[in-house]
């Protein structure tokens, strides 16, 4: 007998279903298409057949998957299904426009900016390309707040059983997890899945899933494009051109990947789940309105207001992020010059990364950490002035190491940055200047 066994001995899966069954009823019966509807899945008989079925596989699965209670396989499995849904491959079409794109932007970039470029062809992905490669990256920055998320929805389950079956959740264990942490991987996997139809690069949302090696979702800014009124191929330059300058980025700063990596699971360790407001949401949803189910996950209301180290925590990935996506876009912007439509790409791709998806907020929403830099604007502004005042070499140099990078003062104010490299480099600064002449010196 394996350990999940011994744990849940005395329930068997059809006893479990009766138990889902009587706690559903208790909250006035629930239409399964209805059910369905909330997670964001088409009414359509397979499609709910294929949601349950995932999740009677979750609750049944002991093996390697399932970590922390949370089954992991679920979650890739339903990412890659609506990720195959509508989805079509790289045309021949697309990949010579690319070429194309590739060429003429990185003659561009090479102008633009002193950090050499990448050596390695870029990916093309298809939208379950993308999910396999993301997957990991995801795991590991939701996985602090899946563990705890399972147990809050086992301990809410257990806690509004009927109690005629008061018994079952005496011995249901590792079971009742396993329920909790399906639902959880199932809402995460539909995150991500649609996640995939809206992303048009590996560095669209400021994440380190390809280092060193730009990637594209040629489908997704094929979509971008036809609904943007401009040339293509200028569209292409420009969206690859974005593309290329984080892939350089992340190969000169070797550390930077794993600086955004820790700073975001440091955090997301941190998240705790309120017990008490799951439970005082619970109590008030109507279960067969799926406007407030959807309500109450698009809210946030399961996790626990931030602690005053958890704030500092945000503060600082909210710099880091912004000076990323700063820089990228401030070296895009002298890299395009060229291209009559660069203004009005420059503020459609910078409006789409400001607000983010409805994918990319739901899953802000399941992890308690929304990926949008709100702060963009003034470290562009930043990264401006620096260039104007010291060139690019001294601008970029500034990746060389994580202890010289701008402050969150200093994106407020870049006279402070400004003078910072003044000093570092001999040069007096303006006060000084100012002392000595009042001194006659």
């Amino acid at each position: 007998m394996n350990e999940n066994e011994s744990e849940n001995e005395g329930i068997d899966p059809e006893g479990f279903a009766e138990l889902l069954r009587a706690f559903l009823e208790k909250q006035g019966g629930i239409d399964p298409a209805q059910l369905a509807k909330a997670a964001g899945l088409p009414n359509d008989p397979a499609a709910i057949a294929s949601m349950f079925q995932q999740f009677q596989s979750a609750m049944n699965d002991s093996s390697e998957n399932t970590k922390g209670g949370v089954n992991w396989k679920v979650a890739s499995e339903q990412a890659r299904q609506i990720a195959r849904t509508g989805a079509f491959a790289t045309s021949d079409s697309q990949r010579a426009a690319i070429t194309q794109a590739m060429s003429i932007g990185s003659l561009w970039l090479d102008a633009a900016t002193v950090i050499s470029p990448v050596n390695s062809e870029p990916k093309l992905l298809t939208r379950e390309m993308w999910v396999a490669d993301a997957l990991g990256l995801f795991q590991q920055m939701s996985q602090p707040v899946a563990e705890r998320m399972a147990a809050a929805l086992t301990d809410t389950l257990q806690n509004n059983l009927p109690e005629e079956l008061s018994n079952l959740s005496n011995t249901a264990g590792r079971f009742m997890r396993s329920a909790g942490g399906a639902m959880f991987a199932m809402q995460l996997g539909q995150a991500l899945g649609k996640l995939s139809g809206e992303v048009l690069s590996g560095g669209d949302i400021g994440l380190p899933i390809f280092p060193e090696r730009p990637a594209l979702v040629p489908q997704n800014m094929d979509e971008f494009i036809a609904n943007f009124d401009v040339e293509s191929d200028q569209a292409y330059i420009y969206l690859i051109v974005r593309e290329l300058a984080y892939a350089r980025l992340f190969k000169h700063a070797r550390w930077l990947r794993d600086a955004v990596i820790s700073q975001i699971s440091a955090y997301a360790s941190d998240i705790s789940i309120d017990v008490e407001q799951m439970r005082d949401v619970a109590e008030d949803l109507d279960l067969n309105n799926p406007d407030d189910l959807r309500k109450a996950i698009d809210s946030g209301a399961m996790i626990a207001a931030r602690t005053e180290e958890q704030e500092r925590a945000i503060a600082s990935i909210e710099t880091l992020l912004a000076l990323i996506d700063g820089w990228v876009e401030q070296v895009t912007e002298d890299a395009v010059k060229l291209l009559p439509r660069a203004g009005a790409l420059a503020e459609a791709v910078r409006r789409r990364r400001a607000e983010g998806g409805p994918a990319e907020k739901t899953f802000g929403t399941l992890v308690g950490l929304q990926l949008r830099p709100r702060r963009l604007r003034e470290a562009v502004a930043m990264w401006r002035s620096m260039h104007a005042e010291f060139g690019s070499k001294v601008r970029d140099g500034l990746w060389d190491h994580p202890d010289v990078l701008p402050t969150a003062a200093e994106i407020d104010n870049p006279q402070l940055l400004i003078e910072r490299i003044r000093r570092s480099n001999g040069t007096p600064d303006a006060i000084d200047v100012a002392l000595r002449d009042l001194l006659g010196e």
